[in-house]
């Protein structure tokens, strides 16, 4: 398996916590974050490339999907600083080379307080961990 997840979240953690020392990221989903602001980057689909089987092997590419959930609890300027932190996210992914596919607020359903975006990433990546857009 093609697993580039572990360098995809660093970047993003890496990005996140200099601009949020405070902050809270995580690599898998979170309905109810301990702190705010907070991220969730979570691989959702990670499928061989069938485009890409040669005879020599049959996975030398990968289809992977990143989704990134954004949550903050200000009383003020929530949505301004989910919008920030998501520009600062997709900063990070799109430099990897990863294509922005969904981009929406999304009704926080535990807690009405809490405003959420979710964003959605897709690439191809190669067995040589180079990644491709689609």
């Amino acid at each position: 398996m093609i697993d580039v997840e572990s360098q995809v979240f660093q970047a993003c953690a890496d990005a996140f916590h200099a601009a949020y020392p405070n902050g809270y990221i995580a690599g898998e989903y979170v309905s109810k974050p301990p702190k705010f602001p907070a991220v969730s980057v979570v691989e959702m689909d990670n499928t061989v490339l069938e485009r890409g089987i040669d005879s020599g092997d049959i996975e030398n590419f990968a289809d992977v999907m990143y989704q990134v959930d954004v949550y903050s609890n200000l009383n003020k300027g929530k949505k301004a600083q989910a919008k920030a932190i998501i520009a600062l996210i997709d900063e990070q992914l799109v430099h990897f080379g990863f294509t922005r596919s969904f981009l929406n607020p999304i009704q926080n359903f535990n807690d009405a307080t809490i405003y959420r975006m979710t964003a959605r990433y897709r690439a191809v990546v190669g067995k040589d961990h180079y990644i491709y857009r689609r």
